[in-house]
């Protein structure tokens, strides 16, 4: 009895430590943070994007715009559809919807606010998750266009540190 009761202790280790490996897979990069856009002629940077996920489902803000001399710095989105029209693009959710499947977002769009229009989108983020490629399209993902965006620290959007102030408190 004693040796059948020992093969079981070790079947159910030996169960026990294989269903811990099993449930423990390594953890994939995801797509939630701040991320630049780049001009793909000059390589300049044209804004950043702030992707947070919320039940599941991603979004993406604009939280930062590098504006060319003589660009209106405060560009609202004239031609956007609903509660957006009017409003200022700094800020705005252009990336909505987006569901994850692995280091792939589907099921979302993307809005264009030089014009309002609303494209189906995928992103595709590199399995080091530093690069998304993200791509707006109509109708098949054949038919559309993409951009790869760089991932940026967090504290890229943290202000400027203060200098310290000189002489310690003021006299009165």
């Amino acid at each position: 009895m004693r040796p059948i009761l020992q093969r079981l202790i070790i079947i159910g280790a030996v169960l026990a430590a294989g269903a811990g490996v099993a449930a423990a897979p390594a953890t994939e990069p995801s797509a939630v943070g701040l991320w630049e856009q780049v001009d793909e002629k000059t390589g300049q940077p044209e804004s950043w994007f702030k992707i947070v996920e919320r039940n599941g489902v991603y979004m993406g803000n604009i939280v930062k715009i590098f504006f060319k001399p003589g660009e209106d710095e405060n560009w609202s989105c004239d031609k956007c559809e609903g509660n957006e029209r009017g409003k200022p693009v700094l800020g705005l959710a252009l990336i909505k919807g987006m569901q994850r499947q692995g280091l792939s977002y589907e099921h979302g769009t993307i809005m264009d606010p030089r014009d309002g229009a609303v494209y189906r989108a995928l992103m595709k983020l590199s399995p080091d998750g530093q690069k998304l490629e993200v791509r707006g399209y109509l109708g098949i993902s054949l038919f559309g266009r993409s951009q790869v965006w760089n991932r940026l620290p967090e504290s890229a959007l943290a202000p400027p540190a203060r200098p310290a102030s000189k002489g310690g408190a003021a006299k009165k």
